[in-house]
């Protein structure tokens, strides 16, 4: 059986995280670890096509990639000459050893390891996100620094600069015991979902090129899952991704100009995904060990649910909102929940939640644009109009620009403001 280049791919990909991993723990240094695998990658293009697919790869690229890297160690130490190709990538009936070895166990531990030292605490959010994308999902530094909307040689200084903390830093390679497991794998999943916001903040004039980072942070969802079966929040942390993904080719137009929830054209929402999530929630929710991650999934499942904007159950939004604000207060989440307010008890039921938050966001733009379409409702032009003046100033994209603009156009017809 031959392997395509296609098949050989998306098995590279797929053994990614845990060829990195057991790498790692071999030679317990990041560098080392990619370059063995990407030694072992470059074996596999030239090997699997003229002999075709090992029966387990991932086990094929950790034994080749190994192998690389203890000859590159001899090699560089010049007491060893480089042992023949043949030598190297004719495994033979090792790989099945090798397989037998590297249980599931082996695997979670391993995969596991890599993503917690991604998300190590002395990194800031932004080296956790683009270390792991480099390290764990192995997007080239040109895809990442396109995503981030950054130089390549700034995003390469970035990765640099993580990968030294890491490096000097004590890290534990030992297999965590389950407490600090626990811990970790709320600071692995909360990593995860920074990495989707990243893409799903993208505006129209990114969202091509950052809808990639959705994919991937979906993909190391359904990694952890796989990890952690029966975990409620990693099942929520998944489905709330997908709910929202679906939404994807509804937010913008054609000319790349934001759509609200309450405008978009349902028909364009991705059923497969929907379907995928309101499983997963459903199934989440049987665990009846609500937390953050699945109370906001619910709120995206009434959403998913709704058949029309006015089919919208804003009163169960509400209230999950106030149960979300009583589990992990914060001042987005309640004005999250003016919105539900305002569909319920009117604007200004909405309003007198949301100026207490004033001192809190008053440098985030969501807060004004929110602040504005009240007031607007409210026909309290002036003060709304002021409103948009101050989103508009925080505006980080022409698109969201343009759409606050086009609420100040509209200001005598009323209209309202919520994240697409």
């Amino acid at each position: 059986m031959s392997a395509d280049i296609a098949w050989i791919d998306a098995a590279i990909t797929s053994a990614r995280p845990q060829a990195i991993g057991a790498l790692l723990r071999y030679f317990r240094d990041l560098d080392i670890a990619e370059e063995a695998f990407q030694d072992a990658c470059l074996r596999a293009l030239k090997s699997w096509p003229e002999k075709g697919p090992p029966r387990d790869p991932t086990a094929w690229l950790i034994m080749v990639g190994r192998n690389s890297a203890i000859d590159g160690v001899r090699r560089r130490a010049k007491t060893t000459a480089l042992p023949d190709e043949a030598a190297i990538s004719d495994l033979g009936d090792a790989e099945t050893d090798l397989a037998d070895r590297l249980d599931d166990s082996h695997y979670r531990d391993d995969v596991l390891r890599l993503l917690f030292i991604c998300c190590h605490p002395d990194l800031p959010a932004t080296q956790q996100i683009a270390v792991a994308l480099r390290i764990v999902s192995g997007l080239s530094v040109k895809q990442i620094a396109r995503a981030f909307l950054v130089g390549e040689s700034a995003m390469e200084q970035r990765i640099t600069r993580a990968k030294a903390k890491i490096q000097a830093a004590d890290v534990p390679f030992e297999t965590p015991g389950p407490e600090e497991r626990a811990q970790r794998v709320a600071a692995v999943a909360a990593m995860v979902y920074l990495v989707f916001n990243e893409g799903y903040s993208a505006t129209g004039d990114t969202a091509t090129a950052r809808a990639k980072l959705c994919d991937e942070a979906v993909r190391l969802a359904r990694l952890l899952l796989r990890l952690f079966p029966t975990e409620p929040e990693i099942m929520s942390l998944t489905a709330l991704m997908l709910l929202q993904d679906a939404r994807a080719r509804a937010r913008f137009d054609a000319q790349g100009d934001i759509v609200l929830l309450d405008q978009q054209d349902r028909t364009l929402w991705d059923r497969r995904k929907i379907h995928e999530g309101l499983a997963l929630i459903d199934k989440a929710v049987r665990h009846r060990r609500p937390g953050p991650y699945q109370i906001q999934a619910a709120i995206a499942a009434l959403h998913a649910r709704a058949e029309t904007a006015a089919d919208t159950d804003w009163s169960e939004i509400g209230q999950l909102y106030a149960a979300l604000e009583r589990l992990n207060p914060s001042p987005v989440v309640t004005l999250n929940r003016a919105v539900a307010v305002s569909k319920v008890d009117g604007p200004e039921a909405a309003l007198a939640l949301v100026d207490p938050l004033a001192k809190a966001l008053g440098g985030y733009f969501y807060f004004h644009g929110m602040r504005g379409a009240l007031l607007m409702q409210l026909k309290r032009d002036a003060e709304a109009r002021e409103a948009f003046n101050q989103a508009i100033a925080l505006a980080g994209s022409s698109a969201e620009a343009a759409h606050i603009r086009s609420q100040l156009d509209q200001l005598t017809d009323g209209g309202q403001f919520a994240r697409a």
